[in-house]
């Protein structure tokens, strides 16, 4: 069977969200975002992707900070969603229900994207001042904190200092925050120079479960980070990437960002699609093989 036809409680740009009493069933679909616009093409494959890189990252810093992964296997989901088990299979996991932070934590250790902007015009990145210097994808001395503010659907995230921050959270919330961000990132950059991977950055979200400070959401995957591969990184230029950066230089070469987004070619679909499966094979040290429907 294709997509669910039990309409969602939430609807975001990728994921559809269900609500199951004392727990959510997350299922990621194959859609794509840029530019904080869903794009009108979905990703073969892109869905099971994410949520199985998640789940790999959910269990190995599973001693360094919870998550709210309950199971992926769709046999211990609730009677409604057995249907869809060919579906759901793979891109789809049950989930503790969490109290989501309005912050989005972002963990910068290379300097691109609109953290160069910044740092172009006053040598800043959210309010934090960098050496003189640097240049596009120059690595960043140590890892700095980045948050920004959780917009709405269809408007766009806003980068904020660590002071604007603790007014939305709290001083003590934010240095949470700061703190389980940094130590995620350090241990996952870590384990992906084993693999030949470099995180330029990525993005966490964090709810509380019975007050206790929970990882949630999707950990790590190609949609919420910058992956480049090791070999060949130089500095000076935008690098070769895993992720969807693959898009979304196209569209910045063929879109004026105004109006509805185009269509994407049929080779950047194929091309972008393969690039999420080799991130998948490259983190998880294993062939892609799709669990449910493509």
């Amino acid at each position: 069977m294709g997509a669910m036809e039990l309409r969602p409680d939430s609807h975001g740009k990728v994921r559809d969200i269900y609500d199951c009493g004392d727990s959510l069933l997350m299922v990621a679909s194959d859609r794509i975002s840029a530019f904080d616009y869903i794009l009108p093409d979905e990703i073969p494959s892109k869905g099971e992707v994410l949520t199985r890189v998640s789940a790999f990252w959910f269990e190995k810093f599973a001693d360094i900070i919870p998550n709210h992964l309950i199971t992926m296997d769709v046999s211990e989901y609730p009677e409604e969603y057995q249907r869809y088990a060919t579906y759901l299979a793979g891109r789809s996991m049950l989930v503790k229900k969490a109290e989501p932070l309005p912050i989005e934590c972002i963990v910068r250790g290379y300097l691109t994207g609109s953290g160069k902007k910044t740092y172009d015009v006053d040598r800043t990145v959210c309010g934090i001042t960098l050496p003189d210097g640097l240049t596009e994808a120059s690595k960043i001395a140590e890892p700095i904190f980045t948050p920004s503010t959780k917009a709405e659907l269809g408007d766009h995230d806003e980068n904020i200092s660590f002071e604007r921050c603790c007014d939305i959270v709290g001083r003590d919330m934010a240095e949470q925050l700061r703190d389980a961000s940094l130590r995620i990132y350090a241990a996952a950059a870590d384990y992906a120079a084993t693999r030949g991977i470099i995180i330029a950055d990525t993005k966490f979200e964090f709810g509380l479960i019975d007050g206790q400070l929970t990882l949630i959401d999707e950990c790590l995957t190609p949609d919420s980070s910058r992956f480049w591969p090791a070999e060949g990184y130089a500095p000076g230029h935008v690098q070769p990437s895993y992720d969807k950066q693959f898009v979304r230089d196209w569209l910045k070469a063929n879109w004026d960002m105004v109006g509805e987004p185009p269509h994407l070619p049929a080779d950047i679909i194929k091309g972008t699609s393969e690039r999420y499966q080799e991130a998948f094979e490259i983190i998880c040290a294993k062939p892609f093989a799709p669990m449910g429907a493509r």
